[in-house]
């Protein structure tokens, strides 16, 4: 079993996946971006510009099916990668996905100074932040377990997150 964290940019899944790795030490911990950019050679950014979300999105899916044929991984998901139902599938399948939720004037103060989001290029605002978590809501709230993220620390986010994983071996 794997743990999959999903959620908006900013929801703060890769820092909290690096906390959930500090405490979990017999998992490993992985960044689906940060594996499609080392296979690639090429930042997020860069593939969105060059070849389009459709490229990235295929990359994105290959290398979530790929990560999940092994067990024990803190899961860090690109925002969208819930968007697609193959994704959907093979990341709920024998993994507990977990949906970090952040409001978006809390994202907005998380990431106002960070250039490398691509969706944000244009219109960078709290207004485009909150359409584009009510579009992708009804995929999100797919998840095995949502945690609401606003006003808690990485620390507090792991230990919610190990005490469902303790209730769920309890099943």
């Amino acid at each position: 079993m794997n743990i999959v964290l999903i959620g908006m940019m900013g929801c703060g899944k890769t820092t909290v996946a690096k906390e959930l790795a500090q405490q979990l030490t017999d998992f490993k911990y992985i960044d689906i971006d940060e594996e499609i950019e080392k296979s690639t050679q090429k930042k997020i950014s860069e593939i969105f510009l060059r070849h389009g979300e459709p490229f990235f999105r295929m990359l994105e899916t290959d290398k979530i099916k790929l990560i999940c044929k092994n067990d024990n991984q803190i899961i860090s998901a690109g925002g969208g990668v819930y968007e697609r139902e193959e994704n959907r599938e093979t990341l709920s399948k024998n993994n507990l996905v977990i949906y970090l939720k952040t409001s978006p004037d809390e994202i907005y103060t998380r990431i106002k100074n960070e250039t490398h989001r691509p969706l944000l290029k244009k219109n960078f605002s709290v207004e485009k932040i909150a359409e584009i978590i009510k579009n992708r809501e009804p995929n999100y709230s797919k998840a095995h377990k949502i945690i609401d993220t606003n006003s808690k620390t990485p620390y507090n986010i792991a230990q919610e997150i190990i005490g469902v994983l303790n209730d769920r071996s309890k099943d």
